[in-house]
């Protein structure tokens, strides 16, 4: 069936296009695009609305297997489509973990099943990401492993890191690095400072974070290798990874929303659902996160969809688990970012060309021959985020009842329309 979208404002980052025009699908692929296009089929009016590259999600965990009462791939494949995003990474830190192929086959096996948006795979660096031996990066690749990391740990040897690294070049494959010294960061629930003293929690200080990113540049230097560092939330892993791309250290680097949108003043009500990792910092950090998203520094933004239980995140604050869902709003809080930091082609660079370039995976534009994945925008379009409207099957979100502007009405996968 064809499917015709007509006088949208299209925005491909990829091939310098910001244009109204109508966009032709036939058989899943993009066949024309221009103005006055005309064919049978259905139409979709996107007068008014943005027409993208279908977003890339390049840090999401979707717990299953293991934890399938928190998500499965088929709830977190809906939570995207409603975000807008088409394709998304699932992070390794299941049970088992995503470090051999059996489960990276389970993982393709499950999208299939759920045949709602794209799910890549990314897989352990080390062996139950314990930190002491790599994986088989090539027979992982081979089963469909598009990239590694031992998110929520870090490679405490560097001996380890390094050939991680080295190993890494062969097959050209990213390395995703969490970096965290959890000898300063071990028990620390909250950013390190005043408000920690006041509401008497331990804290988490910014050099845990900051330490393993310049050990980490330093490691990729030596080993001329490329890295991916995640979710950076300070002001000097910015800086340091500024200071690494001028001296043309091959790194990329990613933010969340709630980095640059939040503060550690979320938390101070006891607010679970702000405890995330890296803790939200302070307002000298969020500054900086959107200097860095500005200048180049920080080339993507992803959720870091990270659901939990509303049974484990009703714990006191000491006991309840980090991370909060981010699917559904990622697109929404990152387009409040626009005109404010940057134009709308730059924020979405960032979430369809920069994270399609780093995986090395042929998305995130819309080339004429190319599958039909896109997202229509309504930039207008006011909503709140509810427990009933966020699909996620765990609804730990600091935004919750939170007025934003901007959503994903339309997501198109392979030509096959959702409505968001």
């Amino acid at each position: 069936m064809n499917l015709l979208i007509k006088k949208g404002r299209v925005i491909d980052p990829a091939n310098g296009i910001d244009k109204t025009a109508d966009i032709l699908i036939k058989n899943g692929l993009i066949a024309r695009i221009g103005k006055n296009l005309r064919e049978k089929g259905r139409v979709i009016n996107a007068e008014g609305m943005l027409i993208t590259p279908g977003l890339i999600d390049l840090h999401t965990h979707l717990r299953e297997p293991g934890r399938e009462d928190e998500e499965t791939i088929f709830s977190g494949a809906k939570a995207a489509i409603a975000g807008g995003f088409t394709t998304i990474c699932a992070m390794p830190n299941t049970s088992p973990c995503i470090d051999n192929k059996t489960v990276v086959r389970f993982v393709y096996d499950r999208a299939r099943e759920a045949n709602l948006c794209n799910i890549l795979p990314i897989a352990a660096i080390t062996k139950g990401r314990k930190g002491k031996e790599l994986t088989d990066f090539g027979e992982l690749i081979k089963a469909g492993a598009i990239g590694f990391s031992d998110d929520g740990n870090s490679i405490e040897d560097s001996r380890i890191m390094r050939r991680a690294l080295e190993y890494s070049k062969i097959f050209t494959t990213p390395i995703i690095v969490h970096c965290e010294d959890k000898n300063l960061s071990s028990g620390g629930v909250i950013n390190e400072g005043y408000l920690s003293a006041n509401l008497g929690l331990p804290g988490i200080p910014k050099q845990a974070e900051e330490i393993i990113v310049a050990r980490d540049l330093m490691l990729a230097k030596l080993a001329d290798a490329k890295i991916h560092i995640a979710h950076i939330s300070t002001a000097g892993s910015v800086e340091l990874i500024r200071r690494a791309k001028k001296k043309k250290i091959k790194v990329t680097s990613e933010t969340c929303p709630h980095y640059f949108t939040l503060t550690e003043d979320a938390a101070k009500d006891f607010n679970t659902n702000s405890k995330v990792y890296p803790p939200l910092r302070e307002e000298e950090d969020k500054e900086a996160i959107k200097n860095g998203l500005t200048d180049g520094t920080i080339d993507v933004i992803a959720s870091d969809h990270a659901p939990h239980s509303a049974e484990e995140k009703e714990k006191d604050f000491l006991a309840a688990p980090f991370g909060m869902i981010g699917l559904g709003t990622t697109l929404s809080l990152s387009l409040a970012l626009v005109n404010k930091q940057f134009s709308l082609p730059q924020l979405i660079t960032k979430l369809t060309v920069n994270p399609a370039k780093i995986l090395g995976i042929d998305k995130g534009s819309l080339g004429i021959g190319k599958k039909a994945d896109l997202t229509i925008i309504d930039p207008k379009k006011n909503w709140i985020p509810t427990t009933k409207n966020l699909k996620s099957k765990s609804k730990n979100s600091p935004f919750l009842g939170l007025k934003l502007k901007g959503k994903a009405v339309y997501t198109i996968v392979g030509g096959k329309v959702f409505s968001a």
